[in-house]
C-alpha cells in the first residue's frame, strides 16, 4: 500500500513538472504572499501552485496548516484531493472510515467522497494539498481571508 502512495505522489509530482515545462518563467512560478486564512477555524493555505502561475488549471498546490482541535465537517470535493503529511498527525475520514495520517502518508479523496479532517492531538498539521483538477482552492481563496 505505501508503495502506491509513493507511485501516486510521484506521478503526481512528475505531472506537474511535465505540465510547467521551459516555458514558464521563474516569475511566474512564484506566488508572492498568497497565505489564506479561514475565520471559522484559523487552518491556513499558502498558495504554490494555480492557474496564475500554472497557465491553467490543470492543477492547485498549496501548504496548508490545521490548528490543533480543528474539525472541518463532513464535506465532499468536486476534484481529487491529496494530501501528503509533512507534520503532525490528521485523522483523514472518508466517507465514514477513519485513517490516522502521520508525516510521510498520503490521504486522498475522488468525487463524491465525502471527507472530514480532523486534528487529533495538541499539534498542529502541516501538509501539501493537491487539487487535479485546479478550483477547489480558488473556492477557499473566495471565502478565506488573504494575510
Amino acid at each position: 500500500m505505501r508503495r502506491i502512495k509513493l507511485i501516486l505522489l510521484f506521478t503526481v509530482v512528475f505531472g506537474i513538472g511535465v505540465s510547467l515545462g521551459a516555458a514558464v518563467s521563474t516569475q511566474r512560478m512564484m506566488l508572492q504572499d498568497e497565505v489564506y486564512l479561514s475565520p471559522t477555524s484559523g487552518t491556513t493555505l499558502k498558495m504554490l501552485l494555480d492557474s496564475r502561475n500554472l497557465g491553467g488549471g490543470e492543477v492547485e498546490i498549496g501548504e496548508i496548516t490545521f490548528p490543533p482541535g480543528t474539525n472541518s465537517g463532513n464535506h465532499p470535493h468536486g476534484s481529487t484531493e491529496v494530501f501528503y503529511i509533512l507534520s503532525g498527525e490528521l485523522e483523514h475520514v472518508v466517507n465514514g472510515v477513519s485513517h490516522l495520517l502521520k508525516p510521510g502518508m498520503l490521504g486522498f479523496v475522488r468525487p463524491p467522497d465525502e471527507v472530514n479532517h480532523i486534528v487529533p492531538g495538541d499539534e498542529p498539521v502541516k501538509a501539501l494539498v493537491i487539487w487535479a483538477p485546479g478550483g477547489e482552492a480558488q473556492g477557499l481563496m473566495d471565502a478565506w481571508e488573504k494575510q
